[in-house]
């Protein structure tokens, strides 16, 4: 029997249309707030992962019109990648200045009550996925308060955790591996290269 495809789509720009290959798999992720614009992606969306401990995602949750975005309308499942747990013990607080500004580390129940309204289903990466992500990037100790798996990575982890290889043909496309600074690009792209290597992940080029 075929196997099935699994699509992971960051949110780069694409270099052709690979919107009918994305359309007929069987599983497709995003994250974040992806932009279908373009149309080179298709509109195919299964799971968003997505980061609530970011002050850009407070400030979608407070746009009337942030559940318009084709993508999340169409996601079955909201994937929150940062547990609590670890937003607490981790992630950075913010200064007085800016929790007298409304500012906060973590948006977990605010993104639960507004994209459960709208009939969601929301889930939440247990903490133990995010610090065995840290461990195969080599973060750790007090290091881990400064450097932060990307919900990238973690969506690639996690998908690879749940669609085995027997069954699954997992592909990634968008990716660029750069942006916020306290993500470890380098480790992240070399981590997704052993896998190719491996044969556990292709790229759609």
């Amino acid at each position: 029997m075929a196997r099935k495809t699994a699509i992971i789509v960051g949110n780069a720009e694409l270099e052709r249309d690979l919107s009918g290959v994305v359309d007929d798999a069987q599983f497709v992720m995003r994250f974040n707030e992806p932009n279908l614009a373009g149309g080179m992606s298709g509109e195919r969306t299964d799971m968003i992962m997505m980061a609530a401990s970011s002050k850009i995602l407070y400030r979608r949750l407070l746009d009337p019109g942030f559940l318009d975005n084709a993508a999340l309308k169409a996601a079955k499942v909201l994937m929150l990648a940062y547990h609590p747990n670890i937003i607490r013990k981790y992630h950075p607080r913010p200064n007085i200045f800016q929790r007298l500004r409304g500012q906060k580390a973590d948006w977990t129940m605010q993104a639960i009550e507004r994209m459960g309204n709208v009939g969601k289903e929301i889930r939440i990466m247990p903490p133990q996925t995010y610090v065995e992500g840290c461990n195969e990037l080599g973060i750790a100790g007090p290091r881990m308060r400064e450097v932060f798996p990307s919900t990238g990575f973690l969506g690639i982890g996690y998908t690879l955790a749940k669609f085995p290889l027997s069954d699954w043909d997992v592909k990634l496309c968008g990716f660029s591996w750069q942006g916020w600074k306290r993500h470890d690009w380098q480790n992240e792209r070399l981590w997704v290269q052993n896998k190719i290597a491996n044969g556990r992940v292709t790229l759609l080029a």
